[in-house]
C-alpha cells in the first residue's frame, strides 16, 4: 500500500476555522461582502502597520489592481524581480507594462546593486521607470531601505510582491508595511490561506479607493449600474473572509511551527557536505529581518555533495513525498523571454541547486519522521556508491 502523499505546503485548518465558516454562512450574508470582510480587512490592517486593507479574490488581483492604482499603464516600464512566480509578472502584462527583470543576490532577493544599473543604462537611453515590483522570496522581505534610495533616485514608486512574507518582518515592521503599497496572498499553499485569496495593504487611502472600486465591477455609486471604467470581479467572498480571519488569528503560532521544521532541517543536513539551508532557522539575519519560514529550501552543490537536487526530489516523489525545485527565473521563461533582463548568473544558479522541502505547519511528527528516514537512507546509498 502507497504511503499517503506528504504534500509541499499543506493548509492548516482546525475547528476554529470551521466554526468561522458556519457562523459565515448562518449570518446569511452568502453572497460577496459583508461583515466578515469589513472585519477581516480591519484586522489585516491592523496586523500589517498599514491604514488599510482590501480583500481580493487573489494575491495576482492584489498585484493587477495595486498596479492600476498606481498609475501603471500600457506602455510604462516596470522594474521586478527575476526570481519569482510568474504571478507577479502576469499582473504587470495585465496593465499593458512592459517588465524588465533585475536578477538577485545571494538571499534569492532583488539585487539592489543589479537595480541601480538597470536604472542607470535606462535612463542614459532616457528611458523612464515607472515603477519597481521587488519580491520577497520564500518568506524573506527585500532589501526596502536600499530599493526605495534608488527607485526615489530616478522617480518610480515602489510597490511590494509581499505574497510570500506574511507575517515577516524588517527593521521591526510587517513585511507588508513597506512600498506605497503591498500584494499578500492567502493562496491554498501559503502560510495562512482563505482557499483562494489576496489582499492590497497601503497607506494612501485614494489607492485603496482606487483598487476596492475597480475590484467591484467599477460601479458608479449610483441605483442603477452605470460604468465609466472597465472593472474587475475581484472581491473576496464573505465566508471567505470568515475563513482568514480565523487562520490570522492562528498565524503566529502557525509560523513558530514553520521555524521548527526549518531547525530541523538544519540538524538533519549538518554535517553534509555540500549541501546548505536556504535561510537561518532563528529566522534572524543581521538582527533586523525575521523571515516567515513559509518554505525551507536547502541548496545542493552536486561536486561536492556528489548528488544533485533532481535526484534527492526523485528519490523523495519515489516515497510519496513531495519537494519542488526553486523559482525558474523569469528571464529564463519562455513566455517572456522577449523583455529585457539584467542578470548576473544568481537566479539560474539557485534555480539549478535549490529545492524545497515539506514545510506546512500542519506536518505532524509522523510525517517529519517519514521525511527524515527518507531523506537518510538517500544519503547512505550516495556514500555506499
Amino acid at each position: 500500500m502507497k504511503n499517503e502523499r506528504i504534500f509541499l505546503s499543506s493548509p492548516d485548518v482546525t475547528q476554529l476555522e470551521e466554526d468561522a465558516l458556519v457562523r459565515a454562512i448562518r449570518s446569511g450574508w452568502i453572497a460577496p461582502l459583508g461583515p466578515e470582510v469589513d472585519a477581516f480587512e480591519q484586522e489585516l490592517a491592523e496586523y500589517c502597520g498599514r491604514k488599510y486593507a482590501v480583500v481580493l479574490s487573489s494575491g495576482t488581483a492584489a498585484l493587477h489592481l495595486g498596479l492600476l492604482g498606481l498609475g501603471v499603464r500600457p506602455g510604462d516600464l516596470v522594474l521586478t524581480s527575476s526570481m519569482t512566480f510568474a504571478a507577479t509578472t502576469n499582473a504587470i502584462t495585465y496593465t499593458g507594462a512592459e517588465p524588465i527583470f533585475v536578477d538577485c543576490d545571494e538571499s534569492g532577493n532583488m539585487d539592489p546593486d543589479l537595480l541601480e544599473a538597470a536604472f542607470v543604462e535606462l535612463a542614459n537611453e532616457a528611458k523612464v521607470v515607472k515603477a519597481v515590483v521587488p519580491v520577497d522570496l520564500l518568506g524573506k522581505v527585500v532589501q526596502h531601505e536600499k530599493i526605495k534610495k534608488i527607485a526615489d533616485k530616478y522617480g518610480a514608486v515602489v510597490f511590494s510582491d509581499a505574497a510570500e512574507s506574511l507575517g515577516a518582518t524588517l527593521d521591526g515592521k510587517s513585511a507588508a508595511a513597506y512600498g506605497v503599497a503591498a500584494a499578500v496572498s492567502f493562496n491554498g499553499n501559503k502560510i495562512m490561506t482563505t482557499s483562494g485569496g489576496g489582499a492590497l495593504l497601503t497607506d494612501d487611502k485614494d489607492i485603496a479607493d482606487k483598487v476596492r472600486y475597480l475590484a467591484t465591477q467599477a460601479r458608479q455609486p449610483v441605483v442603477h449600474y452605470e460604468h465609466t471604467d472597465v472593472g474587475y470581479n475581484y472581491r473576496l467572498s464573505n465566508i471567505l473572509a470568515a475563513l482568514g480571519r480565523a487562520q490570522l488569528s492562528r498565524l503566529g503560532n502557525m509560523i513558530e511551527s514553520r521555524r521548527q521544521h526549518r531547525i530541523f532541517y538544519r540538524e538533519l543536513f549538518a554535517g553534509v557536505a555540500g549541501v546548505q539551508i536556504f535561510g537561518e532557522p532563528s529566522g534572524v539575519d543581521g538582527g533586523d529581518t525575521v523571515d516567515n519560514f513559509w518554505l525551507t529550501s536547502i541548496l545542493i552543490d552536486k561536486e561536492v555533495a556528489g548528488f544533485s537536487s533532481e535526484e534527492l526530489r526523485l528519490s523523495l516523489n519515489s516515497e510519496n513525498i513531495e519537494s519542488r525545485p526553486l523559482w525558474k527565473p523569469m528571464h529564463l521563461q519562455p513566455v517572456f523571454e522577449k523583455y529585457r533582463s539584467f542578470q548576473n548568473g544568481v537566479g539560474q544558479r539557485l534555480f539549478e541547486t535549490g529545492l524545497s522541502l515539506p514545510s506546512g505547519s500542519v506536518l505532524d511528527e509522523k510525517s517529519m519522521d517519514r521525511i527524515a528516514t527518507t531523506i537518510r537512507q538517500f544519503l547512505e546509498r550516495q556514500n555506499a556508491s
